[in-house]
């Protein structure tokens, strides 16, 4: 069954956004994941197009997105203010904070609980 929050991963690296996906996916088959990393061209880097895209084909309607750079969260919040979606943006560290949102949409947490329990692991 599909679940209302889904999680988007946002990385400069293509390989290091597939690995948080597959880790989080073991803990999480009911959550839709979806994922970006590196530019069009295969670089290291982020787009906006491919963020738009990670964040738009997740199933969820409401998005938890976590990144590992600065101009990953940069292009999350220009996503946010073309989508439809409800994005929640977390400067969480990108594998925990990903792995633990997504265990708890797993398991039906409330999404209060599940921010304070960001909190806890936010980098300021």
């Amino acid at each position: 069954m599909a679940k209302p929050y889904g999680v988007v991963i946002i990385s400069h690296s293509k390989d290091v956004a597939k690995g948080v996906h597959d880790i989080i996916k073991e803990i999480a088959p009911d959550v839709s994941i979806t994922h970006a990393g590196g530019t069009e061209d295969g670089r290291i880097g982020t787009s906006f197009d491919t963020v738009n895209e990670a964040i738009e084909s997740n199933e969820a309607d409401k998005v938890y997105t976590f990144y590992d750079l600065g101009s990953a969260k940069m292009n999350i919040e220009t996503v946010e203010e073309i989508s439809e979606k409800e994005i929640i943006l977390f400067n969480a560290p990108i594998l925990e904070g990903a792995y633990a949102t997504a265990a708890q949409i797993q398991m039906d947490e409330k999404p209060e609980v599940i921010a304070a329990n960001l909190k806890t692991i936010e980098i300021k």
